[in-house]
């Protein structure tokens, strides 16, 4: 039996299923969700890191600044307490490891943007990249 109640339990279902379809995301609307979180997240000094060898970059670190006689400090807080010290440079190497005998290996990732790997953590941070010649 077809009845007004079930009229309208069917009208508000299709309802529900064209609203639906409005929110699929295109792959450009979640870069630009991306690139807004992480715009908001560098606003609260957080930056993205992988730490402990584990792929996935999440906006958990925080990054300081501090100008030394010795150049920009860098340093980057990881949630567990752990952190790294990074000196910017003005060579083109864009950091280094600001102490301790491990080196960092800094590597290109965007115009704007360069990948830090030091011991088990890689962050991902603002860069002024040149030109190559």
């Amino acid at each position: 039996m077809f009845t007004r109640t079930s009229s309208a339990i069917a009208a508000v279902a299709l309802l529900t299923l064209a609203a639906c379809k409005d929110k699929v995301e295109t792959k450009a609307d979640v870069a630009a969700i991306k690139r807004g979180e992480e715009a908001r997240a560098a606003a609260e000094g957080r930056i993205p890191c992988a730490i402990g060898g584990k792929g996935d970059f999440t906006l958990v670190c925080t990054i300081e600044r501090q100008q030394t006689q010795d150049g920009l400090i860098l340093t980057i807080r990881h949630p567990d307490g752990g952190f790294h010290r990074l000196r910017v440079t003005t060579d083109g190497r864009g950091v280094i490891a600001a102490d301790g005998a491990i080196a960092a290996a800094v590597s290109v990732i965007d115009k704007d943007a360069i990948e830090v790997a030091l011991e088990d953590a890689r962050y991902r941070l603002p860069a002024t990249v040149r030109g190559r010649k």
